[in-house]
Parts: C-alpha cells; structure tokens; sequence
C-alpha cells in the first residue's frame, strides 16, 4: 500500500480523501490520526484557513515522517461580516458542537431576509512532505461552494452547517445530497480534487 496521512479523525474526511485519491494512486492508504503514534497537535491559531491547514500538515509531517495533507474549512456569511470564518467549528463556544453552532446561526439571522442570507464554504488544504537532507516541501490551495442559509434544518449526511446550507443552484440543503453530488460541488471536493495530481505525483514518485 502507498501511505498518506491525513491529519484528522474524522472517518468522513478520511473515506472522502481516498475516494478522490484511489482515482490517482488506485492502491493508497489514507491514514489518519488514530492509526498513528499520538503528537501534539498544533492549535489552530491563524486566522486564515489556509494559514491553519499549514500548521496542521507541518506538525503532521513532522511527527509522522509521511506525506502529509491537512485541512481547515468554514463557513462564511456574508451577513456576519464572513463569520464564523475560521471559528466555524467553535462558533458557540464549544469544538464541534454542530447542533449548538447550527442554533447559534439561525438565531442570528432569524431578522435577516431571504436575499440577504447568502455565503460560502470555504477549504484549504494543505500538503506537506519530506524532500532531500530534513526538508519539506508545500502546497496549499483553496476550494468555495457559494449559497445561501435556509431557516431550518434539513438532511441526515454531512457535517457541520451542511444542513443549512444550499449551494448556488440547487433546492437541496449539503446533508441531503449523496456523496457523489456534494463531492461534485463542495468547497472541500474542489480542494481535493485540485491537490489530489500533486499528491499522486509525490507518491508515486517515491
């Protein structure tokens, strides 16, 4: 197996990240943060997306001694002035309370009209590995699914605000599309797919 470390324990991101790679590299292995020996992970503190994707692969690199992707995503409304943006998971003040962020939003757009509901996701990622005598090298690249934030809850897949969120174009929230439609459209689909040949290229050439 070709190995490539995810820096994440996420078991959606995982099987998503080797969905889009096994097109490349047909016999890869996506490790992630439970199939390793625990580090200490990085805290979040950029306030970029990609500035955080970065520190996440870098200490991922670092520790593991593997190619390494990592990657912070977000939601940003236009009416918050692109918030939660980089807070997205933390956003009512606890990681990765989705149900708690969700009612947070909804109660702070529930003065704000239809057409004025609109925002982004937004996806960084982040790939790092070793080159020559103890170097690494990076690439980092960016993916949006623009939309808009519906006033209910809508959908049982995905993650996060996915079920309030409808992209440009469609009826359905992000948590009621297959796997295949959202990795069609979404912020982080986009991301992947675009790192995915750089990957291909490390790993095959190693």
């Amino acid at each position: 197996m070709t190995q490539v470390f995810l820096a994440s324990r996420n078991p959606k991101k995982l099987v998503e990240m080797r969905r889009i790679l096994v097109e490349y590299v047909p016999d890869v292995e996506v490790l992630g943060l439970d199939d390793v020996t625990p580090y200490d992970e990085p805290a979040e503190t950029e306030n970029t997306f990609a500035g955080n994707a970065l520190l996440k692969a870098r200490a991922a690199v670092a520790a593991t001694g593997l190619p390494s992707l990592a990657d912070d995503s977000g939601l940003c409304v236009d009416e918050l002035n692109g918030m939660p943006g980089v807070l997205s998971a933390r956003w009512a003040g606890v990681a990765k309370d989705d149900g708690a962020n969700n009612r947070l939003l909804l109660e702070q757009l529930a003065d704000v009209p239809d057409e004025r509901r609109t925002a982004h996701f937004t996806a960084a990622v982040a790939f790092a590995y070793p080159v020559g005598a103890g170097g690494t090298a990076e690439h980092v690249v960016l993916g949006e699914m623009p939309g808009r934030i519906i006033r209910e809850l809508r959908g049982s897949g995905g993650f996060g605000y996915d079920v309030l969120f409808v992209a440009d174009g469609g009826e359905r929230t992000s948590a009621e599309l297959s796997v295949e439609e959202k990795d069609a459209i979404s912020h982080r689909g986009k991301a992947l797919r675009e790192i995915a040949p750089v990957v291909a290229d490390v790993l095959t050439g190693l």
